[in-house]
């Protein structure tokens, strides 16, 4: 019988270095591109929420109710039934499911009567909550 005895190539350094470098220039190209696009998101789930979800909450409360809820109700009168005047008599919610915070973890602003709209003013302060800047309104 004979016996044979095989031998093992391993890699060589310079496989492994080419490896690295094409590894390397391959995040050199696709990681610049997803740079930013996190904000994006979120811009647009803030959009979302401001144009679709909390204002069709806020139409379906005002359909029930024949009026938007007050500033001092706030948007958690579409979570919880508000006790504060003027009562809804036909609250029929929760209109919404999840406590109505923006991307970035801060509460949407509501106003109503609105400063810039008759009917309510909803905005998120955006990323940057102390600057106007990036704010994402209802309005304009």
């Amino acid at each position: 019988m004979k016996f044979f005895i095989c031998c093992r190539r391993g890699f060589t350094l310079i496989e492994i270095m080419l490896v690295v470098i094409i590894i390397a220039a391959l995040s050199a190209m696709v990681v610049p591109r997803l740079v930013g696009r996190s904000d994006q998101a979120k811009v647009s789930v803030a959009k979302s929420d401001i144009e679709g979800n909390l204002a069709t909450a806020l139409r379906l409360f005002e359909l029930d109710n024949g009026f938007f809820p007050t500033t001092t109700q706030g948007l958690e009168a579409l979570r919880v039934r508000p006790a504060a005047p003027p009562t809804p008599r036909n609250w029929n919610g929760p209109y919404i499911e999840k406590d109505p915070v923006d991307p970035w973890g801060n509460p949407y602003v509501y106003e109503s009567p609105g400063k810039h709209r008759p009917d309510y003013d909803l905005y998120s302060k955006g990323r940057d909550a102390s600057s106007p800047d990036d704010d994402i309104k209802n309005w304009e």
